[in-house]
């Protein structure tokens, strides 16, 4: 009856819904997919098809080491990734583009796109990521026989709050999930307060953290000094770097900056903001390797900023000055150097939530709140010493999640 009902909702919301996924740019072919509309491939049950879903950017990068090693530990399966909206469904395409099999949309939630939907991509299992849960698709993948589960699970304390009031419906819902596996005890409790099955609900920590550290195959001499990196800059955000840098280098004459501009277009922009503080710079693309001569290093090469934070002491992440959502903290933690972040983190949230309480990173409001806390990791050896120990225990506390999903995969 659910279904019957779900199917007369869509053909009244159709209309609005393609009509306001027009006004967000998206084209037909994409909105079509949504309504489980694929002409372009067709997968039969014979080809083991795995799917994973992340609905957006930071679901994508979650799922980002998880697809990779999939794709190398089972080469008979065929991968599908979906994402829900645009963004997502580009860093899709740029992160797996030579992985997966096929790369779509996440049908909308009513019994005839899903049916469609999973008659093209015939999954045998399905892997939702965080905090996805839609009642007619997982019903419909029980009907079917597919096995689906919620890995890297979260609930916000907010979204909690809301769902508890609907506890009745939520636990039939939840009652359709293979399995649902989270990142915290925290969350792990929330999930069972809603009803989910103790037997089937279980914390598995957090995917992104899952990541080792890359292969460094340069050497940068630091000339006995302390350096602060900078990494993944945007427009206006290497003013208040500068800025900061400045300060910090009238008490500490010996550091160092390396700044890493997110898009090399816009070197020329950085050169003029350092030109304009008089400070001496080279150019990595150029082979300077060593500080001996110059105050700032720009990165203006591509793949080595990840490699670049094993020569830091401590790093600011750009993107988080302004409405971008800011980039991957976990890049400098890996090696242990604390990170300091402005307020616009949305795309890594749930991960700046854990290495802020861990006492590994710092968000600061503006250039002000930046220079306290840079000058007192840089002034106070005890304070930075507990902090770099915590990006280090931070990582071991979530580490396993990558291989909890995979040895599902292997059942």
């Amino acid at each position: 009856m659910f279904g019957i009902i779900s199917d007369l909702a869509f053909l009244i919301v159709k209309p609005i819904m393609s009509e306001v996924l027009r006004k967000k740019n998206y084209p037909s072919e994409s909105i079509e997919k949504k309504y489980g509309n694929i002409l372009d491939t067709d997968f039969s049950k014979d080809n083991n098809v795995i799917m994973f879903h992340g609905v957006s950017v930071g679901e994508i990068n979650a799922l980002e080491a998880l697809v990779k090693e999939a794709h190398k530990r089972f080469p008979n399966c065929k991968i599908v990734v979906t994402t829900g909206t645009y963004t997502g469904q580009d860093l899709a395409k740029k992160k797996f583009a030579e992985i997966a099999d096929y790369i779509t949309y996440f049908p909308a939630d009513f019994p005839c796109c899903i049916n469609k939907f999973l008659k093209t991509i015939n999954p045998q299992k399905v892997f939702i990521a965080e905090t996805e849960i839609w009642p007619n698709f997982v019903m419909l993948c029980r009907k079917n026989n597919i096995k689906c589960y919620i890995i890297n699970g979260r609930i916000s304390d907010s979204t909690f709050k809301s769902y508890y009031v609907f506890k009745f419906i939520f636990k039939y819902i939840l009652s359709f999930y293979d399995g649902i596996y989270t990142q915290s005890e925290e969350d792990n409790e929330k999930f069972l307060k809603l009803g989910a099955n103790p037997l089937t609900t279980k914390k598995m920590n957090n995917l992104k953290f899952d990541i080792k550290k890359p292969e460094v195959n340069f050497e940068i001499d630091k000339a006995n000094s302390t350096v602060m990196l900078a990494g993944s800059t945007h427009k206006g955000e290497d003013e208040q770097v500068l800025y900061t840098y400045k300060k910090l280098k009238e008490l500490h004459v010996d550091l160092k900056l390396i700044i890493a501009p997110r898009h090399l277009t816009r070197v020329d922009e950085v050169k003029a903001v350092i030109d304009a503080y008089s400070f001496k710079y080279g150019l990595r693309s150029e082979g300077v390797a060593d500080f001996s001569a110059i105050d700032v290093l720009i990165l203006d090469t591509l793949g080595e900023l990840g490699k670049m934070y094993a020569f830091t002491d401590l790093s600011f992440i750009g993107g988080s000055f302004n409405n971008t959502g800011g980039h991957n903290p976990l890049e400098s933690i890996v090696f242990g150097k604390p990170v300091i972040s402005g307020m616009s983190i949305h795309n890594f949230k749930d991960i700046y939530s854990i290495i802020t309480k861990a006492g590994a990173g710092f968000l600061v409001e503006n250039k002000e709140e930046f220079y306290n806390v840079a000058n007192r990791l840089l002034s106070d050896k005890a304070f930075y010493e507990r902090t770099a120990n915590s990006c280090s225990k931070v990582f071991e506390e979530q580490q396993g999640a990558l291989e909890f999903v995979l040895k599902i995969l292997e059942q």
